[in-house]
């Protein structure tokens, strides 16, 4: 039976000036993906679908890199990131992984509002088959949240400050 581990985080992010352009920029699909993850793990394929390859994680003795594959799609005010494929680079004894992921953000009278939903569903590899199965989905969660939580950072620093720029871009224009 794989093991199976979620997590989710909300954003809700105050934007104070020019917020009236807010789904204008929503719109510039590549360059609001590029604020949102780190550019130099993220490789464009095509419009609306890119690579992205995930910091490698240290999971007790093993090191794995996920390597994700995502799909941008726009939705009126809406952004919409979803995984649609995954690999585990550092794990060539898995069998089965499976990442999920969706993440909304969404242009609001206020400002950003989001959520991303990430999950795993993987095999437990023989190298931690005496490790509880409590333990390791706790890590498992543990892990997820964490890089929610540093994209959710990377969102509140990196985003606003790529508005503010791109703002004064369309009047320098």
């Amino acid at each position: 039976m794989p093991l199976a581990f979620s997590a989710s985080q909300q954003l809700d992010l105050p934007v104070q000036s020019q917020i009236d352009q807010l789904p204008a920029y929503l719109r510039e699909e590549d360059r609001v993906v590029k604020a949102l993850l780190d550019p130099n793990q993220l490789e464009r394929i095509e419009a609306g679908r890119y690579r992205y390859t995930v910091t490698t994680i240290q999971v007790f003795q093993l090191q794995v890199k996920p390597v994700v594959s995502l799909t941008v799609q726009q939705d009126g005010q809406t952004l919409i990131m979803r995984a649609v494929d995954a690999q585990l680079e550092g794990l060539g004894v898995v069998d089965d992984f499976e990442l999920s992921l969706e993440s909304v953000l969404e242009a609001s009278s206020t400002g950003l509002k989001g959520l991303a939903t990430l999950g795993v569903r993987v095999s437990q590899p023989p190298l931690l088959k005496l490790i509880p199965r409590k333990v390791l989905e706790s890590t498992g969660e543990s892990i997820l949240n964490g890089i929610l939580l540093t994209i959710k950072g990377r969102v509140g620093r990196q985003l606003v400050d790529d508005f503010q720029t791109w703002c004064n871009t369309q009047k320098a224009d």
